[in-house]
């Protein structure tokens, strides 16, 4: 999975790269302004704007809609791991965020199916009599992102330390959802394909 997603960040730069040279071959006499970062002509400028390089984890959020908001993500200290086991299970999640009895917003951890399997499976320890609180990840040792944070730099947070889930924190608001690696790398993908379209329409005087 590492190598995979790293690959959508260097394999994006080298088909960039391959359109671009397509470009110069076709027209070689807009070579100056069009490849110039700091050109003056707003189509390049524009293109640019639009690329993956842009997109923040806020859209990641709103493409997900209503599942991004994290209405039923969540557990608490006290629960069972069994039972929150049970609700990864039934949403087909693979974490939960932890909060404080009684204070929804108050995030305490996250509780993931690693957790479970090297805290509970492995240890030989009974899920249904272990507290959620015994075996999360607690708040002051989370990785966390923003809403503005940018998709790319939330991908590399996640592949550096070797996570799948990440809680998204905002200010005064506390936590207002969770992306997985999945929807990352989903962002990433959506965004080359509408990249290489935007340089194929450009190409082909679309522009």
């Amino acid at each position: 999975m590492q190598a995979v997603i790293r690959s959508f960040v260097s394999g994006g730069n080298v088909v960039r790269s391959s359109l671009l040279q397509h470009l110069r071959v076709i027209n070689p006499a807009i070579q100056p302004s069009v490849l110039s970062t700091r050109s003056e002509s707003t189509q390049p400028a524009r293109m640019e704007e639009h690329g993956f390089e842009s997109t923040t984890i806020s859209d990641v959020m709103n493409a997900k809609g209503k599942s991004a908001d994290g209405s039923w993500l969540w557990c608490t200290t006290d629960d069972t791991v069994y039972d929150a086991v049970k609700s990864m299970t039934q949403h087909n999640v693979g974490a939960l965020v932890v909060v404080k009895p009684g204070e929804k917003q108050s995030l305490a951890g996250i509780i993931t199916e690693r957790d479970y399997l090297r805290k509970i499976i492995v240890q030989g320890r009974s899920s249904k009599s272990t507290k959620v609180g015994d075996i999360m990840t607690e708040e002051n040792k989370l990785i966390t992102v923003t809403p503005e944070t940018k998709v790319l730099r939330a991908m590399q947070l996640m592949t550096d330390n070797r996570i799948r889930h990440i809680p998204v924190i905002k200010d005064k608001e506390g936590m207002i959802g969770m992306v997985s690696i999945g929807d990352v790398v989903r962002a990433v993908v959506t965004e080359h394909r509408e990249e290489l379209n935007r340089l194929n329409a450009f190409i082909q005087g679309g522009y």
